[in-house]
C-alpha cells in the first residue's frame, strides 16, 4: 500500500520541489519575494522557469498554461508547448522567465462589463508566485492574475490579492502599536472552504435537458421519500460514492490540496468535502481546482457532480462555508483569545474590527453571495436568511456586554474587565454550541461565513471581507497612533465600537420570522432577498470609497462587476425559462396527452364490454389531466410571452427587476402544473427520470 504521504504534492511545484530543483540562493530569493510581496527579478525568474520546466518534463509534461480565473466564474487556460525550433529540423524544450512571469491570452470573449471594447482583444496574465504551480493532464499550470491592456483587473484573483495587501498593511499598523519591536512582518487571512455537492447517475442525468443546460431540475415532483428521516446525514457511504471520494482524495493530495473531511450531507445524494485551512488566495485556487476535479472524476465512476446551489426542490441545497481567520507569519492567530492581558486586548481589537466591518458592510457580504442560483437556497432550512448577522456565542457576547457597560463579568467568579490590564477568562475553542442558522458565526478562532453558494468562487466574499476589516483597522490605527493615553483611547474605542455595532450580533434562531421582524424593523439591518435587491447597493458611495481607498477596485472595475453580475442573473434565468418552454412543449405536454389518450381508450374499451359505466377513477383522472394539459399549455404560452416582452431596450437593472417580478413567477406557475401532472401520470409515459430515481439511484 502506498501511503498518501509518499505521493502528496507530487504534482505541485511546492517548496520541496523548489528546494530540489533550484539553487539555494535562488530559492532563498524566491522565498523572500513570496513572503514579503516583493517584485520578482527577471534573472531569478529565468532560473525558476528552467527549474519548473525540468520538473514538469520529468513528470511527462509537454505543455504549459497560465491558469487564471476570469469574470465568468470558472477557470481558463491557453496551452503552449515547450517545443521550440533548434535548426536543421530539430526541436528543443524551452521555457523562459518571461513566459513564466507574463502571458498574453486573447481577452476579447471574456466578460469585462465594459472595461474594454469588443475589438480590444489584448489581455495579460501575471504569475502569482504565492500559489504553487501544478500539473493537470500532463500540462504545467501556472496560477496567474488576469488584467486588461490598460491594467484593469479582469479576474477574481487580482482584487483578492489587493485585499490581502490592504488587510496586511492595516493589521501591521495595529500590531506595531502593541509592540513596536514586533517580529511580525506579514499578516495573512486564512481560509478553509467546505464544499457541498450532489452526485447523480450519469445515465439519468443524460436524459434530463434541464440538468444538462442549467445544472438544476426545472421540473420534478416531490418523491415519496426525501430527507424527512434525516437518515442520509453522516450515513454509510454507498459503494459508488466511496470509490469516487477515494480517487478524488488521491488526485487532490497529488496536487498538494489538503482534502481532509468528507461525509454524506443532509439530502439524499448530497455530500461534502472540507480541506485544511490555507492562505486565502491559495484556498481560492484550490477550491476552483477541487470543483473541476470533482466533475471530472465523477464521470469516471458513471456519475455527474452537480454544483448548483439548488438542483432539487424540496430538499436541502448546497453551499460553501467560508471559514476565515487572520494570522501572522509568526504563527499567531489574531482571532484566538489569549491568556495574557496583552493577547486579550489585541484579540478584542481584532474582534471588534470584524464586528464593525460586518455591520458597516453587510450589503457587500450579501452581494458576495448573490446569484440567481443562490437565491433559491438562502432562507431555506439548510442556509441562512438574506439578513446578515453575527453569532458570537453566549460567553463572548456576555464579555462584550460587560465591556460596553464597564461592568463585571462573572464566568465563575467576578472579574473586572479593565482593558489591557486584567486577563479575560480562558475561552476554549468550542466554548459554545454552533449556530447553523447564522450567516456569520464565530467558532472559537475563526468566523464561518455560510452564505456562499456551492458553485461560487470564494474570491469575492474574501475580497469584500478582507477590505471591510482593513477599513476598521485603518480607523482604529488612525485613532490609536495619535492618542496621548493609549490605554484610555483603546478602552474608549472598544466600548464605542460595541455600542455602535452590537445590533449585528444575534445568537438565536435566524430562521425565526420574529428575528427577521426584529432585525429589519428594530435593528435596521438589511434584508436583501434577491440578487437584484442586493446589487442595487453595490455602487453605493460608501462601497466605492471603501474599495478605492484600499486600492482593491477602481470605480470602473466596480461598475464592470455590477454589470456582469446582473447580466449573468438575467442570462441564467432566461436560459432556464427557455429550457422550461422547450421541455414543456416537446416532452411534458406530449407525455400527458399520450397518457390521456390511453385513459380515453381504456374507457372506450370498457363500454365495448357492455359495462354499465366507465370506472369512476378513469373519469376523474381524465378530467384532471385534461385540465392540467390546458394549464400547462397556457402557462407555457404565458412564459413565452413575458420572456420576450420589454427586452428591446432598457438598463440591465430594469431587465433584472423585470425577470425577478415577471419571468420567475411565470416559471413557477408552469412548474406547479407540470409537477402536479407528474404525480398522476403513469411512470412509463413520463419523459425523464423522476426525483426518486435521481436521488436514490446510486449503488
Amino acid at each position: 500500500m502506498v501511503l498518501p504521504t509518499e505521493y502528496f504534492g507530487t504534482l505541485a511545484f511546492d517548496e520541496t520541489s523548489m528546494k530540489e530543483y533550484l539553487p539555494l540562493d535562488t530559492y532563498a530569493s524566491l522565498k523572500k519575494t513570496i513572503d514579503e510581496g516583493l517584485q520578482l527579478d527577471i534573472d531569478i525568474a529565468n532560473v525558476v522557469a528552467r527549474a519548473m520546466k525540468d520538473w514538469a518534463i520529468s513528470k511527462g509534461c509537454t505543455h504549459f498554461t497560465h491558469w487564471f480565473q476570469p469574470l465568468s466564474g470558472v477557470t481558463a487556460e491557453k496551452h503552449e508547448s515547450f517545443v521550440s525550433p533548434a535548426g536543421e529540423g530539430k526541436a528543443i524544450m524551452e521555457f523562459s522567465g518571461k513566459e513564466l512571469v507574463r502571458g498574453e491570452p486573447d481577452a476579447s470573449s471574456f466578460p469585462s462589463g465594459g472595461l474594454r471594447a469588443t475589438f480590444e482583444a489584448r489581455g495579460y496574465t501575471a504569475w502569482d508566485p504565492t500559489s504553487f504551480a501544478f500539473i493537470k493532464d500532463r500540462t504545467l499550470c501556472i496560477p496567474t492574475a488576469f488584467c486588461s491592456y490598460g491594467g484593469e483587473a479582469l479576474d477574481k484573483k487580482t482584487p483578492l490579492l489587493r485585499s490581502m495587501d490592504a488587510i496586511n498593511a492595516q493589521a501591521l499598523r495595529i500590531l506595531k502599536l502593541f509592540d513596536p519591536d514586533t517580529d511580525v512582518t506579514c499578516v495573512r487571512t486564512s481560509v478553509g472552504a467546505e464544499q457541498e455537492y450532489f452526485l447523480v447517475p450519469k445515465e439519468m442525468y443524460d436524459k434530463r435537458r434541464d440538468l444538462i443546460f442549467t445544472g438544476r431540475t426545472l421540473f420534478g415532483a416531490k418523491p415519496p421519500k426525501g430527507q424527512e428521516l434525516d437518515d442520509h446525514y453522516f450515513g454509510a457511504l454507498k459503494t459508488q460514492v466511496e470509490q469516487f471520494m477515494k480517487e478524488l482524495d488521491e488526485e487532490l493530495w497529488k496536487l498538494g490540496i489538503f482534502a481532509k473531511t468528507e461525509h454524506n450531507e443532509a439530502a439524499p445524494s448530497q455530500h461534502e468535502l472540507a480541506p485544511i485551512y490555507t492562505q486565502a488566495n491559495i484556498a481560492a485556487d484550490n477550491n476552483q481546482l477541487t470543483m473541476e476535479m470533482m466533475q471530472k472524476i465523477a464521470k469516471r465512476h458513471g456519475l455527474v457532480c452537480l454544483l448548483h446551489e439548488k438542483p432539487f426542490k424540496n430538499v436541502s441545497g448546497s453551499g460553501k462555508h467560508n471559514n476565515w481567520s487572520i494570522s501572522t507569519n509568526t504563527g499567531i492567530n489574531l482571532l484566538k483569545p489569549g491568556k495574557t492581558p496583552y493577547d486579550n486586548a489585541q484579540f478584542l481589537l481584532f474582534l471588534c474590527a470584524v464586528i464593525q466591518a460586518v455591520d458597516d458592510y453587510q450589503d457587500l457580504l450579501r452581494i458576495s453571495a448573490a446569484t440567481a442560483s443562490n437565491d433559491h437556497r438562502l432562507g431555506s432550512n439548510e442556509a441562512p436568511p438574506a439578513v446578515i448577522s453575527m453569532f458570537l456565542g453566549d460567553e463572548l457576547t456576555s464579555i462584550i456586554e460587560a465591556l460596553e457597560t464597564n461592568s463585571h463579568y462573572d464566568p465563575m467568579e467576578k472579574t473586572q474587565l479593565k482593558l489591557g490590564v486584567d486577563a479575560l477568562p480562558p475561552l476554549p475553542k468550542d466554548n459554545t454550541d454552533r449556530n447553523r442558522t447564522s450567516p456569520f458565526a464565530f467558532t472559537g478562532n475563526k468566523f464561518e461565513f455560510r452564505m456562499v453558494g456551492s458553485s461560487n468562487s470564494i474570491s469575492d466574499c474574501n475580497t469584500f471581507l478582507n477590505t471591510a476589516v482593513a477599513e476598521s483597522l485603518r480607523q482604529y490605527a488612525d485613532i490609536l497612533e495619535n492618542a496621548e493615553d493609549f490605554e484610555k483611547a483603546f478602552d474608549e474605542l472598544i466600548r464605542k465600537t460595541i455600542r455602535e455595532h452590537k445590533r449585528i450580533i444575534f445568537n438565536g434562531n435566524n430562521y425565526d420570522d420574529a428575528w427577521i421582524e426584529e432585525a429589519t424593523k428594530k435593528r435596521g439591518l438589511l434584508n436583501l432577498k434577491t440578487t437584484p435587491d442586493a446589487l442595487e447597493r453595490f455602487l453605493d458611495r460608501k462601497n466605492i470609497e471603501l474599495f478605492e481607498r484600499h486600492h482593491v477596485y477602481t470605480r470602473t472595475e466596480m461598475k464592470s462587476r455590477y454589470a456582469i453580475t446582473l447580466g449573468n442573473y438575467c442570462k441564467t434565468i432566461r436560459i432556464e425559462a427557455n429550457v422550461m418552454i422547450d421541455m414543456a412543449q416537446k416532452e411534458i405536454l406530449p407525455a400527458v396527452d399520450e397518457y390521456l389518450k390511453s385513459l380515453c381508450e381504456t374507457g372506450k374499451a370498457a363500454g365495448q364490454f357492455n359495462l354499465k359505466r366507465i370506472p369512476a377513477h378513469l373519469e376523474k383522472l381524465t378530467s384532471i389531466l385534461s385540465k392540467l394539459s390546458d394549464e400547462i399549455y397556457e402557462s407555457t404560452e404565458k412564459l413565452s410571452y413575458v420572456l420576450v416582452k420589454k427586452f428591446e431596450t432598457g438598463e440591465v437593472s430594469e431587465h433584472a427587476a423585470y425577470i425577478r417580478d415577471e419571468v420567475i413567477p411565470a416559471m413557477n406557475r408552469l412548474r406547479l402544473c407540470c409537477d402536479e401532472a407528474e404525480t398522476i401520470t403513469a411512470e412509463k409515459y413520463w419523459p425523464y427520470p423522476t426525483y426518486a430515481s435521481l436521488l436514490f439511484g446510486l449503488q
